[in-house]
């Protein structure tokens, strides 16, 4: 190390598309490295949001209560515990708000350096490229406000019409996002409004030495994964546990406790669909055959993103020897 210059911390990042075992690999390098996990996930953020996103399950004896979204669990602990490991940044914004990527920021840091300050090792965990690095690279976006007028004028039209104008504005940025988000479309398209073009990710910190693990599957693989595991979520399996009437009953839950139908489809993918099938806009089939469309669809925009990174070591989800040996090799250096 250069003399003068202050050590940075330490912080192991794994990312990838849905469904390659991401979650699984945190808690087995967090148990080796006596680690605690910061999840980043776009929608994992918001409490409820279980099934529907593969948030992995609390630990039955970590709280007592789950009533509605403002106190939805009265924790024995400070910390959301999976299999006896802390996990920050579950369940931490009410999902009937929009919860940003800076508001994460600010919270993800301050999970990382609580981990840190107990000498334990912090594991960032997810497949929002966007988050993740709005932690490992300090990445923004210029701040632009909401503009009024464009909002009113964007509304009126479909949302065919909004991915059509992003496209003339950022082809790049069209490439990753959600183009059957309405919200998100008309966010972009408002940043490109008042910037020009919607920004690459501007790095202004780099506090972190960060080890990038990403874990991928064949094509083939991945798509017969994401198909079982829709399926079980539909059905209402998570890990061992049963889920009484599976994703279909956690949306309608959702909406009774004052989720709407407009913001449920703006949280997009499974519970867009939801929304859909429960508002009768589609019969189950219809919703099962376009969710595992759309979630294959999400897949392929994820690694569109992380392939832009060329730090991420890549490994199949069961080599596990090998990313502990880059783990160990890396907290040692």
């Amino acid at each position: 190390m250069i003399p003068g210059r202050v050590k940075k911390q330490k912080l192991i990042a794994i990312v990838g598309q849905t469904a390659t075992g991401k979650s699984g690999l945190t808690v087995r390098l967090a148990r080796k490295f006596r680690g605690e996990v910061v999840s980043a996930d776009s929608r994992q953020v918001y409490k409820g949001l279980d099934l529907g996103t593969g948030k992995v399950p609390r630990d039955p004896k970590n709280f007592r209560l789950r009533r509605g979204f403002g106190g939805q669990a009265k924790l024995k602990t400070k910390n959301y515990l999976h299999k006896g490991i802390p996990h920050y940044m579950l369940d931490v914004a009410d999902p009937r708000f929009p919860y940003s990527v800076a508001d994460f920021q600010k919270a993800a840091n301050e999970s990382v350096r609580a981990i840190a300050q107990k000498g334990k090792v912090p594991i960032l965990c997810g497949g929002t490229g966007f988050y993740v690095q709005s932690v490992t690279d300090g990445a923004v976006l210029p701040e632009v406000k909401p503009n009024a007028k464009l909002r009113k004028e964007l509304s009126k039209k479909e949302i065919k019409e909004l991915y059509e104008i992003l496209k003339k504005f950022d082809p790049r940025r069209a490439q990753t996002i959600d183009k059957k988000n309405p919200r998100r479309l008309v966010r972009a398209i408002e940043i490109a409004t008042a910037l020009g073009t919607v920004p690459k990710l501007t790095k202004v910190r780099g506090k972190y030495d960060v080890l990038l693990i990403g874990l991928m599957l064949p094509p083939a693989e991945l798509k017969k994964k994401i198909r079982i595991r829709l399926f079980a979520r539909l059905r209402g399996t998570r890990g061992q546990a049963r889920i009484r009437g599976g994703m279909i009953a956690e949306a309608r839950r959702l909406h009774q406790q004052g989720l709407s139908w407009k913001r449920m489809e703006e949280l997009g993918l499974e519970y867009r669909y939801l929304a859909k099938y429960l508002k009768g806009e589609m019969t189950k089939e219809q919703m099962a055959e376009k969710l595992e469309t759309e979630i294959w669809r999400y897949a392929k925009r994820q690694m569109t993103w992380f392939k832009r990174d060329k730090r991420i070591k890549w490994f199949r989800p069961g080599e596990y020897r090998k990313i502990e040996k880059e783990a160990e090799k890396f907290i040692k250096r």
